[in-house]
């Protein structure tokens, strides 16, 4: 059995990854979603009682989430397992911090926490890191404001920091329509909704990721439906508390899947979040020439979970249009990593929501292909790739973004000489346990 690599020998430093043979396989649980636990702080810290949370995600941006939580009044207490206890303030409970609150790296926590925030009775000034600041807000800023929210921001109110304005705990109802795909936009349009005078409907592109609308709607009961092809928020005297069991993140499993299917090797990935707006990565796997079997066992707060089998098959290439991206925005990287070795050319398009993530990932992903010996065709909103290119192996920064570093280590496994990462630290942010798994699941780190 290999002898798994130090961890803290990794941070700040540079590691190979290989894993020509046997290849990554065999079974594992991944980390639990990032999504799903960056959600049950926030509507635990709105509720009335005391939430638990089992199996939170403990690190990186759900940190951010909780920092600010604790700041705005919330008390959260963790149990030796990591369980978590969050006494809820209620929609318009939460205080007015001391401080600024500080986002991190984190959109999902700016965003969300926006919806919580606007229109409250209080003063808060929201910001984040040199990342953060240069992300797009007027996404959210306009639509609460539309609501009677009084937020003010940098660049005319389209770069954090944030600053909410006292206003009176309710809101106006809101109609509008969403010009891109985003779960943290339309999950920030819903959390303000349910302070609102009236119903708000939410239109347009909505067909993101359903965390919110899903756990407020079929988990607490909440009036939270799709009505005629919008979503309509129906505002809530309360929100109840609750308990959930976080499942495990598909969009992390994903790493170790296309690390099976590069390297010949079957997977079977065990407790596993199975919400439907979060598996179009399967899908597309399936069109590449791999078998994948899912398996319903549970469910906690209306969120399915089970076990994923996936067994490789001939890679193929594959077409992925604007349709399909919003169901698998955090695996667009590993596509490009698998068109390089996918017989026939793959071509993503729809993907320009990837230039605002944590780096330009679309940029990202052409220089991490040419560290590598590959050429990847960019595109305005997406990518072309022609395979199968034999990878000469190298170093790739992935500028501290974490899903590229992952995804450059993944690309090692269907090498001959392995790929260097440099700042593979990074990968914590969503992974913490990222390289343990990859040398528990056969691969070589060094």
């Amino acid at each position: 059995m290999t002898e798994l690599y130090p961890i803290a020998r990794l941070s700040a430093m540079e590691a190979t990854f290989h894993a020509r043979n046997p290849g990554l396989g065999g079974a594992y649980a991944p980390p639990a979603d990032k999504s799903i636990t960056h959600r049950s702080l926030l509507l635990a810290a709105v509720a009335g009682g005391t939430s638990v949370v089992r199996q939170a995600l403990a690190t990186g941006d759900c940190r951010s989430t909780r920092s600010c939580l604790e700041r705005l009044g919330i008390l959260i207490g963790e149990a030796a397992d990591g369980t978590l206890s969050i006494r809820g303030a209620g929609l318009r409970g939460l205080a007015e911090p001391a401080g600024v609150l500080d986002a991190g790296n984190s959109g999902t926590t700016m965003r969300l926490l926006s919806g919580m925030l606007a229109g409250l009775p209080l003063f808060a000034v929201m910001t984040g890191d040199a990342s953060l600041a240069g992300r797009p807000m007027a996404r959210v800023v306009e639509p609460l404001r539309a609501m009677g929210a009084r937020i003010e921001a940098r660049a005319r109110g389209t770069l954090a920091p944030l600053c909410f304005l006292p206003g009176t705990g309710s809101l106006r109802p809101l109609s509008w329509d969403l010009p891109m795909a985003s779960a943290q936009v339309k999950g920030a349009l819903i959390l303000a909704a349910l302070r609102a005078e009236g119903p708000s409907l939410i239109g347009g592109r909505i067909g993101s990721r359903d965390h919110t609308e899903r756990m407020l709607g079929a988990g607490l009961g909440l009036g939270v439906r799709v009505e005629g092809g919008r979503l309509r928020v129906e505002p809530a005297r309360a929100v109840p508390s609750f308990e959930i069991l976080v499942p495990g993140d598909v969009s992390s499993a994903a790493f170790f899947i296309a690390g099976s299917l590069v390297s010949g090797r079957e997977i079977v990935v065990r407790d596993c979040g199975l919400n439907p707006t979060r598996l179009a990565f399967l899908d597309v796997v399936r069109r590449m020439g791999a078998r994948v079997d899912t398996s319903e066992e549970g469910s906690s707060l209306g969120e399915p979970w089970g076990t994923v089998r996936v067994s490789p098959g001939r890679l193929r290439a594959a077409s992925v249009g604007p349709d399909e991206v919003p169901g698998l925005i955090d695996e667009v990287p590993l596509l490009a990593v698998l068109g390089l070795f996918a017989e026939g050319l793959t071509e993503v398009r729809g993907a320009d929501e990837l230039r605002h993530k944590e780096s330009d990932r679309l940029a990202a992903v052409i220089r991490l292909a040419a560290a590598l010996g590959g050429r990847i065709e960019p595109l305005a909103d997406g990518f072309r790739v022609e395979g199968p290119q034999r990878l000469a192996g190298g170093t790739v920064d992935p500028a501290g973004d974490h899903r590229i570093a992952m995804a450059a280590a993944i690309a090692g496994a269907g090498t001959e000489t392995g790929v260097r990462v440099t700042g593979i630290e990074c990968a914590k942010v969503s992974y913490p346990e990222f390289v343990r798994d990859f040398q528990s699941l056969g691969g070589t780190v060094a």
